[in-house]
């Protein structure tokens, strides 16, 4: 796809009170301004009485050569649209790719698979900085030409290097924070601060075996099963809505190590795909879930 093209392309999503009408004025609307759906999906949930959609769509005559102008015309002709449907919409342009903060503490293996990711093309964002609370992935991190924040966390200055991490990501106009393996509790301040903007990964043994060594505990019970999940954070520790989880059987003659490193590639594997559909604006909340247009 070349930059022109790329360019022309966008990605409406929306959700909204569910009503007769939405799909027709919003396919009636891309029609009206010389738009062409590339793909369009949708979704009605009767629990919460509310109706999602996504639709990534071409601009076949842009009225600009300045793609900028472009998606301010289309998002001021959109807005009468989602006013009358009481929509929570964006749109947004094909090309734009997601400004994205890492932080890690001393468990790197979510790092290093999201780093090399971007670096082959297989994640659409782009890393604006690594942060952590201590120096191990330092070199790592500078090896793909990134740069590394160190930020020390303790009980006394928890307030002072969460507001540095917000000043950075304000700074450097982020768009997402991902927690690959980062070992610190973020207060609730900061989860507020920025809601639906922080993706953590855990085990999913979570909360049967909580504390230390985790995959130990579940090897002492005799565990089949182990698996990640990958969620949004909120101030409830490890109950935000859910993105992706991964799975992967076990049998009795595994050990406590195996557990481990078995562990590390579903962690890796749900982190990376909850980060692609965020980015792919394909995520969208529906109260304490979420619908993935996948």
């Amino acid at each position: 796809m070349d930059q022109q093209t790329a360019s022309a392309q966008y990605v409406l999503t929306l959700s909204c009170p569910d009503k007769q009408g939405i799909v027709h004025a919003v396919s009636s609307y891309l029609f009206m301004t010389g738009c062409n759906i590339i793909d369009s999906q949708q979704f009605g949930d009767a629990d919460s009485g509310l109706f999602f959609m996504r639709v990534h769509f071409a601009a076949e005559h842009p009225v600009s050569s300045d793609p900028a102008a472009n998606t301010e015309k289309l998002r001021a002709s959109f807005a009468a649209i989602g006013a009358s449907f009481r929509m929570d919409w964006q749109i947004t342009p094909g090309s734009e790719r997601m400004r994205v903060v890492l932080m890690v503490s001393k468990f790197g293996h979510c790092l290093n698979d999201l780093l090399f990711r971007t670096r082959i093309g297989a994640l659409p964002v782009e890393i604006a900085a690594v942060v952590s609370n201590h120096t191990d992935f330092r070199e790592l991190t500078e090896s793909y030409g990134i740069p590394f924040h160190h930020l020390p966390v303790t009980r006394d200055n928890k307030a002072e290097a969460e507001q540095q991490l917000l000043d950075l990501v304000a700074a450097e106009q982020v768009d997402l924070v991902v927690l690959a393996r980062y070992m610190q509790v973020l207060s609730d301040d900061l989860c507020k601060a920025l809601t639906g903007r922080v993706i953590n990964i855990h085990h999913s043994f979570l909360p049967s075996f909580k504390g230390a060594k985790p995959y130990h505990q579940a090897h002492a019970r005799g565990v089949k099963l182990i698996g990640a999940t990958a969620h949004y954070v909120t101030a409830d520790l490890d109950e935000g809505p859910i993105i992706e989880q991964e799975v992967a059987r076990v049998t009795h003659d595994v050990t406590p190590d195996q557990l481990v490193a078995l562990g590390r590639d579903v962690e890796c594997q749900a982190l990376a795909r909850a980060v692609k559909w965020h980015s792919e604006r394909r995520v969208l909340l529906n109260g304490t879930r979420t619908v993935v247009f996948a």
